[in-house]
């Protein structure tokens, strides 16, 4: 009994000892998983955005960036042994590159600044492609190098880029040339998709700085459209899968821009490349870069950065279907004409047009150029009146000074935003032939900035 006993006892405790073991090992096993999943999936916007702090290549502002500039960027590209090669020429005989990076069955194409001065995401693309080579031990790296191929035509205008303007040296503008196929730039752009058949779109611009969130004066920083294509042709499941992953990026984006994204509005146009990519069944997403008052260019390539990655990763780690679509039709959409860069308020104008000299009371908008950046600045009047409904970027009271323009005449609409500034207890001949030498100005407005300061008033 005794021996019976010991033995019925050794074989309860290794059956509580296997049963304890394998409760640890699948225990071990889902924090493990856990653990990979987390390290998979939970990419933090903050974690991207410091990313993107610590690993950026592109160190000039986008506007900045030529073609010359472009090639450097994608040699450093080359050296880190990612895939780049030259796909065709632009009418004035440049090359224009695609970049290849994954080995995945999921075919994502990108494609940036078809409009040569709409430069920002061309930078987030080189910074892109950068870290992810040079991050691929990651797991959720390693994940999406398994699960996609992603490939990106940076600059598809570079003629447009060395002259910072819309159109390519055709004065053709690509991105309504996609039915007509004049330009060799929009012909490549069609081949390229033509014979890829990428699965996924993402057509990236930039919008008009003072481009604001409906409803607000907030600069749209960022706006997004799901290009839905033509009613009879959409690829429903596709464009329901792009407003989920856009979903995904507003709301990385609000972490950093809460009040500035926007929805592009847009009706279909059958001449525009990103409408046509959809009919031909590459559903596209539209990202819109605008601008931010207070931050740079850098700041907004950053912005880039963290909405590509984040549609990436959500699309690989299978996120983007606990998006709700709902997150993209609520968003505000785009709005225009409140906002200003410049206002000066109660102006006392001087308008001096032949022999009549009048002053104004009034609020004065201006609006600035969009040039590459440190170039000088072209101001014009937009408009002139009681603003208070308005908003400028910039705003100065006025009211103890008399504004003159600085090339004479009366000041309406259109009129150079240069302008002279004198305390109202002052004696000025304004009639004077040479009045800024003869009468020195108290401040100087010019070029978008104060080339000699507002002084402050008793």
């Amino acid at each position: 009994m005794r021996s019976s006993h010991r033995v019925f006892v050794q074989s309860s405790e290794n059956r509580y000892h296997l049963v304890f073991m394998k409760t640890s090992l699948i225990i071990l096993l889902t924090l493990a998983g856990l653990f990979v999943q987390t390290n998979v999936r939970a990419q933090k916007p903050k974690d991207l955005a410091d990313f993107w702090e610590k690993q950026h290549i592109s160190k000039m502002f986008p506007s900045n960036v030529r073609h010359r500039d472009l090639k450097n960027y994608l040699e450093q590209l080359r050296k880190l042994e990612i895939k780049v090669e030259e796909v065709g020429r632009s009418y004035g005989n440049r090359e224009i590159y695609q970049i290849e990076w994954g080995k995945g069955a999921t075919r994502v194409f990108l494609w940036s600044q078809m409009h040569g001065d709409e430069p920002t995401a061309t930078s987030a693309l080189i910074d892109m492609f950068a870290f992810l080579q040079k991050n691929r031990d990651k797991d959720w790296v390693k994940r999406m190098e398994e699960t996609l191929t992603i490939r990106a035509v940076p600059m598809l205008n570079p003629d447009g880029a060395e002259i910072f303007q819309r159109r390519n040296l055709q004065n053709i503008d690509i991105n309504r040339d996609a039915s007509n196929l004049q330009s060799p730039e929009a012909q490549l752009l069609k081949r390229l998709r033509d014979a890829w058949q990428p699965h996924i779109g993402f057509n990236l611009h930039n919008q008009n700085n003072l481009t604001t969130v409906s409803g607000t004066t907030n600069q749209a920083a960022i706006s997004f459209l799901v290009v839905e294509g033509q009613p009879e042709l959409r690829n429903e499941e596709g464009n329901e899968r792009n407003k989920r992953l856009t979903a995904a990026m507003i709301v990385a984006l609000q972490n950093f821009i809460p009040g500035s994204i926007g929805r592009y509005v847009d009706a279909y146009n059958p001449l525009a490349f990103g409408d046509k990519f959809s009919d031909w069944g590459t559903p596209v997403i539209l990202i819109e870069t605008g601008a931010l008052y207070g931050k740079d260019e850098l700041f907004l390539v950053k912005m880039n950065f963290v909405a590509f990655l984040t549609a990436l990763n959500a699309l690989v780690d299978g996120s983007e279907k606990s998006f709700s679509t709902f997150n993209y039709d609520v968003l505000p959409k785009n709005g225009a004409g409140n906002l200003f860069n410049y206002i000066f308020r109660r102006a006392n104008i001087v308008n001096n047009s032949g022999e009549i000299l009048e002053i104004q009371v009034a609020d004065i908008a201006l609006n600035a150029m969009r040039r590459p950046a440190g170039e000088f600045v072209i101001t014009t009047v937009q408009t002139t009146g009681s603003l208070v409904s308005f908003r400028g970027l910039e705003e100065y009271d006025t009211s103890g000074f008399y504004l003159f323009p600085k090339f004479g005449g009366a000041l309406r609409a259109g009129t150079i935003g240069e302008f002279l500034f004198y305390k109202k207890d002052r004696q000025i001949d304004w009639k004077a032939l040479d009045l800024e030498k003869q009468f020195p100005p108290d401040a100087i407005f010019s070029g978008g900035k104060w080339i000699k300061p507002l002084p402050k008033l008793n």
